[in-house]
């Protein structure tokens, strides 16, 4: 099925007024959105506020050339790929050469055809669906590949890449940050019990439960590894991840996992550390929040289990 024109507005830049308004009638009939402006400055301009996914510029034009418009939009550098068709009267080999190299796709020689110019933009139409087909795969490939399979949470990978980050940034702007390590209590009793398939309900079940809670596009979880996850607290004091650690363990605790008509209740237990860098001497790493919440942790399995334990992070 050929993909509407409307979703991709073209930009034309075209300093003769005539050529101007015949090109953009005969695009406008073919059901496309234009936008003209007289020169490559302007269209520079314009493009810089407005994606435009074509572009059609002529190649002489007053304050800006249509090689060095091409040249400049390419280092742009859009998440979108842009295709863009040299209009010119020039049209030998060197200079088709030289406008290709300046970063255009296509090029075609004036005066021209009205049919062929709709042609080669339908041809670069199918370019740009290819383009966002093959993102759309590889962006579905890179969530695979960071993405817990079985409770569609951050894994492990991914939190030892954006931690990290986290921590960095909270320490190069002196904001507050936290760390909540949480447990399924006696997890292992579940699956002697009811099974490997019913301790996955419960894995899935408890993720739903957390991110049920937290603050969405904000905060983020992750699997740490087994039954053992982390939830990632940006901006937030320890006084405020205690809090939400509580409001975590009740809401586990009041959530059971049904399966096959039986009710799989559970616990948890939650380790929580943070820091605020300002004042500190020493700047914060991952390490050492890791392995501060994992002694909070420790310490809340050993409290009873369904317990949320917390300190913050001091300096070593």
């Amino acid at each position: 099925m050929e993909s509407n024109p409307e979703f991709y507005p073209i930009l034309l830049a075209e300093d003769d007024p005539i050529s101007r308004r015949l090109f953009e009638k005969i695009l406008v009939k073919e059901g496309f959105a234009v936008t003209t402006v007289e020169n490559g400055r302007k269209a520079l301009d314009l493009f810089r506020q407005q994606f435009f996914p074509i572009v059609l510029t002529d190649w002489q034009m007053p304050e800006m050339e249509g090689p060095e418009l091409c040249r400049a939009i390419r280092e742009e550098n859009p998440n979108r790929y842009v295709f863009i068709i040299m209009l010119t009267s020039k049209g030998s080999k060197d200079d088709i050469i030289s406008g290709l190299s300046a970063g255009a796709d296509d090029y075609l020689t004036k005066p021209a055809h009205y049919a062929e110019l709709v042609a080669r933009i339908k041809t670069g139409i199918r370019i740009l669906e290819l383009e966002k087909s093959l993102k759309a795969a590889v962006d579905e490939i890179h969530l695979l590949s960071i993405t817990d399979p079985l409770t569609g949470i951050y894994n492990r990978g991914y939190i030892n890449e954006r931690l990290p980050q986290e921590i960095r940034r909270a320490n190069r702007y002196g904001r507050d940050f936290s760390l909540i390590m949480c447990d399924i209590d006696h997890f292992k009793k579940v699956n002697d019990t009811y099974g490997h398939l019913a301790g996955d309900a419960v894995l899935k079940e408890f993720v739903r439960c957390l991110t049920s809670v937290i603050r969405q596009q904000v905060d983020w979880a992750g699997r740490y590894g087994g039954e053992e996850f982390l939830v990632v607290l940006p901006e937030t004091d320890l006084d405020g991840a205690m809090v939400l650690a509580e409001r975590l363990r009740k809401t586990v605790q009041s959530c059971e996992t049904q399966l096959d008509g039986c009710s799989i209740p559970v616990t948890a237990s939650f380790g929580v550390t943070g820091f605020f860098p300002q004042g500190r001497k020493d700047v914060v790493k991952p390490e050492a929040l890791l392995q501060q919440a994992d002694t909070m942790l420790y310490e809340a399995k050993g409290a009873g289990r369904n317990q949320v334990v917390g300190r913050p992070l001091v300096e070593p």
